[in-house]
């Protein structure tokens, strides 16, 4: 019902920061939680961080808790990851996805490309 396409990764030294936007398309995104998910070489995907409909209430992996900040815009429909203190371990591919919104966080939504971040050391 929703199609996502992200962007705002790129190369930044260990330290610096970053803003990865989730732009939406289609039917209903303003009623769907969303989620940030990433993904580096060999492993496997994994959840960073989650909003629910209204932005009122988040969640974060312990990986990445007081450093990175989920935020939506409904109006623009696109979610946002800011992305401080980035360390090389945050290297990845990041992806968006609608989740379910009982704090499982559970995405059930489509896999797109994704948008590579790449933290130097």
């Amino acid at each position: 019902q929703v199609q996502l396409v992200e962007s705002g990764g790129g190369l930044v030294q260990a330290g610096g920061s970053l803003r990865l936007s989730c732009a939406a398309s289609g039917r209903g995104f303003s009623s769907y939680a969303m989620g940030w998910f990433r993904q580096a070489p060999g492993a496997e995907r994994e959840f960073v961080a989650a909003i629910n409909w209204s932005g009122s209430s988040t969640s974060y992996a312990d990986s990445v808790k007081g450093r990175f900040t989920i935020s939506r815009d409904n109006a623009k429909n696109t979610v946002y990851l800011h992305m401080n203190s980035l360390k090389p371990e945050d290297t990845a591919v990041y992806y968006c996805n609608t989740v379910l919104n009982d704090n499982s966080w559970f995405p059930f939504g489509t896999w797109g490309q994704g948008t590579q971040v790449t933290v130097s050391s």
